[in-house]
């Protein structure tokens, strides 16, 4: 009996998949459209016919799997809102797109239209970052100073994340991350810290 042919997402998700465990056996600089259509099961020319090389699957790959930042439907729980996007990039960091999206970002001197590309087709389409989407929400209902969303503001939520984890080989627990809003984020867009923070103050945003 034939292989069983796959067609549309079914195929696309093969290949993806394939591009995804080929850069983690042999590193971007090994990945390659015969490798991956090997891997896929699936002819060279399949690939050829949507991709012009296996950088743009790889980024198609990331693209799948990166989650889209998001508020609360309600949009009223600015505090609560940033936990959960702190735990959605836990989450994210779990997926074999994580270690693409490292080893793409490696290549920002070697090839920066790669990581370019990274960042106008995955990143900026999902609202950028995680806390910076909440953020600018907030911002644009007019709860957030939006002159206080400097880049490190936007940025120093994940950035205490990823300490954490290369401090302690682990991913920071529910504790943690809630100290990463209320001793952190949140004074620094200019809400005070909760009473029961080590930094004294009137209360948290509901």
């Amino acid at each position: 009996m034939g292989p069983n042919r796959r067609r549309g997402e079914e195929l696309i998700t093969a290949i993806h998949q394939a591009a995804l465990a080929e850069l983690a056996e042999g590193g971007l600089g090994r990945l390659s459209m015969e490798g991956i259509a090997r891997r896929a099961g699936t002819a060279k020319t399949s690939l050829y016919r949507r991709w012009a090389n296996p950088e743009e699957i790889l980024l198609d790959a990331v693209g799948a799997a990166y989650p889209a930042d998001h508020a609360s439907a309600s949009g009223d729980d600015l505090r609560g809102d940033l936990v959960a996007s702190l735990h959605r990039m836990l989450e994210w960091s779990r997926h074999p797109t994580a270690q693409a999206v490292q080893a793409i970002l490696m290549e920002r001197t070697r090839n920066p239209e790669l990581v370019a590309a990274l960042y106008e087709r995955v990143f900026d389409p999902a609202g950028g970052r995680f806390c910076a989407t909440v953020l600018r929400h907030y911002a644009e209902r007019g709860e957030v100073d939006a002159r206080r969303l400097t880049p490190a503001v936007l940025d120093i939520g994940e950035a205490l994340v990823m300490k954490y984890a290369v401090d302690h080989g682990a991913e920071p627990p529910q504790e943690y991350l809630e100290s990463i809003v209320d001793e952190v984020i949140l004074p620094a867009a200019g809400f005070s810290p909760p009473a029961s923070s080590p930094a004294t103050g009137p209360g948290r945003p509901s």
